[in-house]
């Protein structure tokens, strides 16, 4: 069953989160607008400046929400952030709490439950690390779209670039944060590995 629900889950979750974010690209518009650049020059006695002026085309890309797109946009960014979150979270406890009973069921002579809780913990800590790591960086995309005024990134590019860039992160490092961490699902994927790489030579 819990195969079965994988398959689902992979199929229908790509589609649902689309859906909640396809106001987004309906409300982007393109605003152009042309700067003077004043620039001094000066003459070869250094005495008097003289100014020059330029034009600077530039084009934006604005979004405009009305009240309730921006209520409804605010709940899905929170959504988005806090929902794996939790279930990233719950699913560890409910790993090693459900491992901790079984054990302390079938072993009742050797430990106690809360023993067998805190060798659990031990166990899938990177269970634990792995959500409050991905909360952390999905933090910069929440703090940037719901910062409200304009800015200009033409000052500081590469802050608003790199901010922007790290909120990208998360499904990226959903290997190293999850399986690198863990001797055994490290060494489950080695066993895949191997396993292919037989199959491929055969």
């Amino acid at each position: 069953m819990s195969r079965h629900a994988a398959r689902w889950v992979i199929f229908i979750l790509p589609i649902f989160i689309m859906g909640t974010l396809i106001h987004e690209p309906i409300y982007h518009e393109l605003f152009e607008h042309t700067t003077q650049k004043y620039t001094p020059i000066s003459n070869s006695n250094n005495l008097t400046m003289n100014m020059t002026t330029t034009n600077e085309y530039n084009v934006l890309c604005v979004i405009r929400y009305s009240r309730s797109v921006q209520t409804y946009n605010t709940i899905t960014l929170f959504i988005h952030l806090v929902v794996p979150f939790l279930v990233n979270l719950f699913s560890a406890l409910f790993i090693i709490f459900g491992t901790a009973r079984r054990r302390s069921i079938a072993q009742t002579n050797k430990k106690s439950f809360k023993q067998h809780v805190i060798s659990q913990i031990r166990e899938h800590k990177q269970l634990l690390i792995s959500p409050f790591i991905l909360l952390v960086l999905a933090l910069p995309r929440l703090i940037m779209s719901l910062v409200s005024g304009c800015v200009d990134p033409s000052e500081n590019p590469w802050l608003y670039l790199c901010g922007y860039l790290i909120s990208f992160t998360p499904p990226m490092l959903v290997f190293a944060v999850f399986v690198l961490p863990s001797e055994l699902y490290r060494k489950t994927f080695k066993d895949s590995i191997t396993r292919c790489l037989r199959q491929i030579h055969q």
